[in-house]
């Protein structure tokens, strides 16, 4: 926590500010180890969470060397927030407009970025790294699972179910993102073929590729892969299409190192789906950051300018979507090093169930 924190007003201070204010609650954990409901700050003296009455307790059992403040909700600790931190230059990580304002009438400066925040958070230390290794491995389990339990007949709500039960007994659950109504992507048939596709009643089919993409939350940590099955007699375009995607894969992975480019590693995935003539049905970027959210810094994409530092940790997963027929995603969530350490040990030969 302590160089989290040191990093953290590394950034800060190379914006000109002394103080950072988090109100997100990803970026309160990262500076003080509580998530929940209250206000965060962090200067050279320490940290200090502002919290109401209801959450006090549990900030103080939970964070770790800070300061706890007792607010009312709302426009109270907003209002304690602006005693705590008057004469004080801040950095704060609220976008909100009428937040923002209210800070500007009462302090000196106030700047709203998430710069430092996602700066620093780019980076793992070793005990991030663990608990995203261990979610990386409940993952793999389930991926187990799926080839026990996939058949014919079986809906995607259904897979759905069966998994979440599993994961939440091992610690792992539901990220709560934003842009999607349920906790994973599964899905089968032409519904594959729908990069983000929402989880339906669908009953899988012979011949039905499934992408199932398990992104969960383990301690705070979100983990991130995705394997795609075949189920009964496939199509040779299938199987086809599965082999280029995996060497796609395995082109990116090797492409990982610290101080290589993340567009250079989109562009190794992408020229090998190019070159077998399917350029135009890869229609993401080949991966993204993860840490406290399913997307962080940095972006491996084609317009990215972002270089790869040790211990980063990204995703790899390209992806062929040929529509209303099918789509074949493999992905690993990885630890950059000399050599990339792949968290996943789930095989990513094709399995036919």
């Amino acid at each position: 926590m302590q160089n989290r924190r040191k990093n953290l007003l590394k950034f800060c201070n190379n914006l000109e500010c002394d103080t950072l204010v988090a109100f997100e609650p990803e970026n309160l954990f990262y500076m003080t180890g509580f998530w929940g409901e209250a206000i965060g700050i962090l200067d050279r003296t320490g940290a200090t969470i502002i919290a109401p009455e209801l959450e006090v307790g549990r900030a103080k059992e939970e964070s770790i060397n800070c300061k706890v403040i007792k607010s009312e909700r709302g426009k109270g600790s907003l209002s304690t927030l602006i005693q705590a931190v008057k004469n004080r230059k801040i950095c704060t990580d609220t976008n909100n407009y009428d937040m923002v304002q209210s800070l500007k009438k009462s302090l000196p400066r106030v700047r709203s970025t998430t710069e430092p925040f996602y700066q620093a958070r780019q980076v793992k230390d070793r005990d991030e790294i663990a608990i995203l290794q261990k979610c990386s491995s409940i993952l793999d389990e389930m991926y187990e699972l799926c080839v026990d339990e996939i058949k014919i007949g079986m809906s995607e709500m259904e897979l759905q179910t069966i998994l979440m039960s599993y994961a939440m007994e091992r610690g792992a659950f539901a990220t709560g993102y934003k842009s999607t109504l349920q906790p994973l992507i599964i899905a089968g048939g032409p519904n594959s073929a729908l990069p983000h596709a929402q989880v339906t009643e669908r009953r899988f089919q012979d011949g039905d590729m499934i992408v199932v993409d398990l992104t969960l939350r383990h301690k705070g940590y979100v983990s991130d892969a995705t394997r795609t099955f075949g189920l009964g007699t496939i199509s040779a375009e299938a199987r086809k299409v599965y082999d280029i995607v995996k060497r796609s894969q395995e082109a990116g992975l090797h492409a990982v190192k610290p101080g290589v480019s993340c567009k250079s590693v989109d562009d190794a995935c992408r020229k090998i789906i190019t070159k077998k003539g399917y350029g135009k049905y890869f229609i993401h970027s080949t991966g993204h950051g993860i840490g406290l959210e399913v997307h962080e810094l940095p972006n491996l994409g084609p317009s990215s300018k972002a270089i790869l530092s040790k211990n980063m940790a990204v995703t790899v997963e390209p992806g062929i979507y040929l529509p209303k027929k099918f789509g074949v995603r493999i992905e690993d969530s990885v630890i950059v090093g000399p050599k990339a350490n792949v968290m996943h040990k789930f095989t990513k030969e094709l399995i036919v169930i």
